[in-house]
């Protein structure tokens, strides 16, 4: 009988045993699948400055793109739609004023016409750009035609300048008397376009310097 029994302790002790290895081994799995998890976790939190800061200027460039759209194309349409027309009280003639009477005025209107259409079609590539950081040779083609772009509102704007300081003060040397006297809204809506412009002029020369540092990162 006291075989018996001290053979039934020995299994019991083996059985115990065993169990305790299973549990050990068991909560060393865990153990492992835990520390992967945190691992795993660990690199879904980690992100990479340069990655964040490249977003952060695409997003900005999209921004300045966008405005610059309002600019360029708020500019061309309020000059495009300029027009007046008044009663000569001493000469009891019709006098009209419209912005294609003169060719700087609507080469002003065609350049910034040019230039919102451009801006437009290049914010679906800013779009892009946001997700995929990596891309140069859009960045470098959007760059030269920011530029071209650039000159062209500058050159348009430059001319339309000339011609709104004649309106309003005229030039006595050349016996050119100034027409905002008498076409005073007109005078109003062209200055108005003149001031839209300068402004898409500025955000398009932060454009293209946010299209070189964009660059100059990749």
């Amino acid at each position: 009988m006291e075989e018996a029994k001290h053979i039934e302790a020995g299994e019991a002790q083996r059985i115990e045993a065993g169990e305790a290895k299973h549990i050990q081994a068991r909560e060393a799995q865990q153990g492992i699948e835990a520390g992967e998890s945190s691992r795993s976790s660990r690199k879904v939190i980690t992100f990479e400055p340069k990655l964040v800061i490249n977003k952060g200027i695409s997003v900005l460039g999209f921004i300045l793109r966008l405005f610059a759209v309002f600019g360029t194309i708020g500019s061309a349409l309020a000059m495009g739609t300029t027009h007046e027309s008044v009663v000569s009280l001493s000469q009891l003639v019709l006098l009209k004023a419209k912005y294609s009477d003169l060719p700087t005025l609507m080469f002003f209107v065609v350049a910034n016409a040019i230039a919102g259409g451009y801006l437009v079609l290049s914010l679906p590539v800013c779009i892009f750009h946001i997700f995929s950081t990596k891309a140069k040779t859009s960045r470098i083609i959007l760059l030269v035609i920011d530029t071209v772009m650039l000159a062209l509102v500058s050159s348009g704007a430059s001319a339309a300048t000339a011609t709104v300081y004649l309106a309003h003060e005229g030039n006595t040397t050349a016996n050119w008397p100034p027409i905002c006297q008498q076409f005073d809204k007109f005078c109003e809506r062209i200055s108005g376009s003149l001031i839209g412009s300068f402004g898409a002029l500025i955000l398009l020369m932060l454009i293209v310097i946010n299209s070189a540092i964009s660059l100059s990162r990749h």
